[in-house]
């Protein structure tokens, strides 16, 4: 593939060629944590990004894992709720950003948020699923044990709806850094987003391909730990 992608483009000026990109992305990380007014290093246009699906994406951990927990395990609940995750989680997620940046006035806050909206759904609906499928000798065995609510919640709901609910975590975060990037190019000074947008307007597109090797690297990085917590939390039910 890169053969191909340098050969076509070798004979287009306007068009980086792999090596364009590889020459770029070192000059790039040379300073990767300059912060002067005007140029930023993309490294910390990569800490700032990341600080902001953190964020986002905790918050989304949190309520999603609690609500999905609540909806699967009972009833009405999962009835009263699902209408409504349905009914908003096909909305795209920059479909807010303007909403949001109207409210707050604050382009960063804003993308934040909207990494939150994105990266509840997918824990939200599959910690619900998991919770919602708690074989039925166990439900009985807590039955005749008489669970109190916690007892339930730590040794029967958590346990079996873990696996689903790591899942939901993995997609959570890759949706999150991928809604991140779009909603940096829409407004701010900050950000990988942004940093690829500005590229671009400045017909910089090698520094646009250095910065998609830097986006899509630390993807992986971020499914990998993900990945490797879900095996050790639980080995045998949660792979790849």
């Amino acid at each position: 593939f890169l053969a191909l992608w340098q050969f076509a483009a070798s004979g287009a000026e306007s068009v980086p060629t792999p090596l364009d990109g590889a020459k770029a992305l070192t000059a790039l990380w040379q300073d990767p944590f300059s912060n002067s007014t005007n140029d930023k290093g993309i490294g910390l246009h990569l800490f700032i990004s990341l600080q902001r699906v953190f964020i986002g994406f905790a918050a989304a951990a949190v309520v999603g894992i609690a609500i999905g927990l609540l909806m699967g395990a009972v009833r009405p609940v999962w009835q009263a709720v699902n209408p409504l995750v349905q009914l908003l989680r096909p909305v795209s997620p920059l479909a807010w950003f303007p909403i949001w940046l109207y409210i707050i006035k604050d382009a960063g806050v804003s993308a934040v948020v909207v990494v939150f909206i994105t990266a509840l759904w997918p824990t939200l609906i599959n910690t619900a699923a998991g919770a919602g499928a708690i074989p039925r000798d166990q439900a009985n065995v807590s039955k005749v044990f008489k669970f109190g609510p916690l007892a339930y919640l730590w040794h029967v709901l958590i346990p079996n709806a873990l696996p689903s609910i790591i899942t939901g975590l993995r997609l959570s975060m890759g949706i999150g850094w991928m809604v991140i990037i779009a909603a940096e190019m829409l407004s701010g000074n900050s950000g990988i987003g942004y940093f690829v947008w500005n590229s671009y307007n400045a017909l910089e597109l090698d520094k646009v391909v250095a910065a998609i090797v830097c986006i899509g690297v630390i993807g992986l990085v971020l499914d990998s730990i993900l990945l490797k917590i879900s095996r050790w939390v639980t080995p045998e039910e949660v792979h790849a």
